[in-house]
């Protein structure tokens, strides 16, 4: 972001702004007022809601709520720096079992064009210190939410020579940054900024709108600035907050930790056999599993992105060589675990999925991809899907692989696990994580977990073996079982 080291160069940038004066004026106005020559820097404050992006229970639905108890905000726009801090915990919709709500505490950062979280380990003392940790895939994010404020607008649109047109409710403010990141945003006749709208990449939904919406700006302290501010993402709130405090002008000093700035940056895949011709593909936070058939692969999960399917697709020939992946098995349609499924689709995997995901992702793959272009983006090809809705068996005759609705999950409501009969091996996403080594475990059972078992007894499933797709380690049965004692 450009950097405006004088009030009098942000006021000076709009003199020349190309078009006619009513329009610059426009901008001269609203520049002064939210006192935009004064603040370099801003926090803000509030409670309501944020909602969680990618993670519908099922492809119909919006974005599930969390009650926010603070949310805080600190921006540095001559460094393109902010922190935000989210006290939050989930709401529980009526008809849909969940865990027990627990308050969550996050702190993120981005800098320039860095991004990362600091958080507490799992499973660690409360007296532990917060390490970092990056998120690459938020960088896009959480610069846009820097532009987006009001202030950031104003002067993103003075160092880029926005265009101005009056329409019939204020003036409409448009620009582009980095060559590619379009803002078009709304003036009102007061001169604040009552709409910002940009677009970002989403590796499953492609150009995803962001719409910033903002209204009842009040005086917080010789600041104007919005009572209330509403944020949509791919349709859905993902924000919407009552602002209670605001201060200019405090010091926001944020330093990139060593730790993220040197950041392996490369994904790796590594892989753990599980049985012959069976692999647990790990080494980040999503796992895979890779099974041979007899002149093909079937792949369980995609996750993430395409870089993650990428380093999958190239594992998988290594060590199972001169056997395409045929079938790509997908879970269920949080984005954190459908990401990578159109880098399949490009490299002519048939898509297995419940048949309640198809149309879905037939609508949403179906979006632009021009900010990030990925491979199905540039070859066209069109998806092959296998769909199922009760028990579903891919087989070669020598070794079958079962797929089975997870019925009545709160989690996702087009939902599988994938059972080798044979191996005797669980695949499941979501349901049931492992903990880490010596954890106690939970007072009280996730309900997710004790579905999971729940459907395992129903279907008579004779499992050894679990490979969960997060977690750090294949575990038995009886892991599970000790997981849900406590129902």
């Amino acid at each position: 972001m450009p950097q405006l080291k004088t009030p009098l160069l942000a006021l000076s940038l709009s003199l020349a702004i190309a078009g006619c004066a009513t329009h610059t004026s426009a901008l001269q106005s609203s520049a002064h007022a939210l006192n935009l020559g004064t603040i370099n820097s801003l926090e803000f404050s509030g409670t309501g809601l944020w909602y969680q992006f990618g993670q519908a229970p099922n492809p119909s639905s919006a974005w599930p709520p969390f009650a926010v108890s603070r949310y805080t905000a600190d921006i540095n726009y001559l460094t393109g720096a902010e922190r935000v801090q989210i006290n939050r915990r989930q709401v529980v919709e009526s008809g849909r079992l969940r865990p027990d709500p627990v308050e969550q505490k996050v702190d993120q950062y981005v800098k320039g064009s860095t991004a990362w979280n600091l958080a507490r380990a799992a499973n660690a003392p409360a007296t532990a210190a917060p390490t970092p940790s990056a998120q690459a895939a938020a960088v896009e994010e959480r610069k846009a939410e820097i532009l987006a404020t009001p202030h950031g607008f104003l002067r993103a649109a003075l160092a880029n020579n926005a265009s101005l047109s009056a329409n019939g409710t204020g003036t409409e403010v448009s620009f582009t940054t980095e060559g590619k990141y379009r803002y078009v945003g709304q003036l009102n006749e007061k001169g604040e900024v009552t709409r910002v709208q940009t677009w970002i990449d989403s590796p499953v939904l492609g150009d995803t709108l962001v719409q910033t919406d903002y209204s009842d700006y009040k005086d917080f302290s010789g600041v104007n600035f919005p009572g209330h501010i509403v944020r949509t993402q791919g349709g859905y709130p993902v924000l919407d907050i009552n602002v209670s405090t605001v201060t200019a002008n405090p010091a926001v000093n944020i330093v990139v930790p060593g730790e993220v700035a040197n950041a392996q940056t490369a994904v790796k895949v590594k892989a753990e056999k599980l049985a012959e011709g069976v692999f647990y593909l790990t080494g980040g936070t999503h796992h895979s599993v890779a099974i041979a058939q007899n002149d093909h692969v079937v792949l369980v999960e995609a996750p993430l992105n395409e870089d993650r399917s990428l380093a999958l697709i190239a594992k998988v020939h290594e060590i199972i060589p001169n056997k395409p992946i045929k079938y790509l098995v997908n879970t269920h349609a949080h984005f954190d675990h459908s990401g990578g499924l159109r880098t399949f689709v490009d490299a002519g995997a048939t898509i297995v999925t419940e048949q309640a995901n198809q149309a879905y992702y037939e609508k949403i793959w179906a979006n632009p991809h021009t900010l990030k272009p990925d491979l199905l983006a540039k070859s066209g090809k069109a998806a092959s899907f296998a769909t199922f809705s009760d028990k579903q068996v891919l087989s070669d005759g020598k070794r079958a692989i079962e797929l089975y609705p997870i019925a009545g999950n709160g989690h996702n409501d087009a939902f599988a696990l994938v059972y080798l009969p044979a191996e005797k091996i669980l695949i499941e996403a979501d349901a049931y994580t492992p903990p880490a080594a010596n954890t106690p475990p939970p007072s009280k059972p996730n309900p997710y977990s004790v579905n999971l078992y729940d459907n395992v007894q129903k279907l008579h499933l004779d499992v050894k073996q679990i490979a969960a797709l997060h977690g750090p380690h294949v575990v038995g049965l009886d892991a599970l079982r000790t997981a849900i004692a406590a129902r």
